[in-house]
């Protein structure tokens, strides 16, 4: 059976991560796991974790005082990744972790790639405030314009997805901000992505992070992307519906 690591990274979320661990060893249940927190936070966050860590030996943080950003943290948690597929998700549980489960049963039928997608029948972005859609709308159609590769993928700008190690290998990854798999879906190598529906939940405890600063941060990046983002012509994307999906939820127990 193959192997998960999940990648959090995390800045001030000490309220969330024992939560978010206990949903993710549940909704991984059977199947074998790790999880890194790459955590940059100023709070009690480093001995909440290290308290899970305690309790649950699947947990490992990598606790960094000189580099911050959302960006370089997950460029961290790649690094330090030993699972045949590497999972990226929030801390805030605005990702729901039993997604882990059907991302899984993705990537098990021999997909590349696995993006949830709240635009596709069955998903909903329902946890997003008014402004925080209308930036998000904007920063998704401002990608597809300007970035082949995303232009077949309804949720290019997300923050939740699962990948191949193979994605990412010899892959030139330099991002900046927020929007990592931006990067990867620019930049990694695959033949083919798969969608599946999620609900994006309400953020139960903690603030956002967006700031005016993680919007330019995104332009500045997908500038970049421009120059040198591969152009993934080969890349097959498919969108799985609920009922199939729940089909190879069922085949894997």
């Amino acid at each position: 059976m193959s192997t998960i690591t999940i990648v959090v990274p995390t800045y001030n979320e000490s309220e969330n991560v024992g939560n978010l661990t206990n949903q993710i060893d549940y909704a991984l249940r059977g199947i074998k796991y790790e999880i890194i927190f790459v955590d940059d936070s100023t709070d009690d966050t480093p001995e909440a974790i290290k308290k899970v860590m305690g309790e649950n030996p699947n947990v490992r943080m990598e606790h960094r005082e000189t580099e911050k950003g959302l960006a370089t943290a997950v460029l961290k948690g790649f690094e330090l990744a030993k699972g045949d597929y590497i999972a990226v998700m929030d801390a805030d549980l605005q990702h729901p972790p039993a997604i882990l489960r059907s991302m899984y049963a993705v990537m098990e039928t021999g997909a590349d790639f696995c993006i949830p997608s709240r635009f596709i029948p069955g998903g909903s972005d329902g946890g997003l405030g008014p402004y925080r859609k209308l930036v998000s709308g904007v920063a998704r159609y401002i990608g597809k314009i300007m970035l082949p590769s995303l232009r077949k993928i309804t949720d290019p700008t997300s923050g939740l997805f699962m990948i191949r190690r193979s994605v990412i290998e010899g892959a030139d990854l330099r991002p900046i901000g927020w929007k990592i798999m931006v990067e990867v879906l620019a930049m990694g190598t695959y033949r083919s992505v798969v969608e599946i529906p999620y609900k994006f939940q309400a953020r139960p405890a903690g603030e956002s992070k967006l700031s005016s600063r993680v919007t330019l941060e995104y332009l500045k990046q997908v500038a970049e992307l421009t120059k040198r983002g591969r152009k993934q012509k080969d890349a097959t994307v498919s969108r799985w519906t609920p009922e199939k999906l729940k089909s190879e939820l069922e085949s894997i127990g």
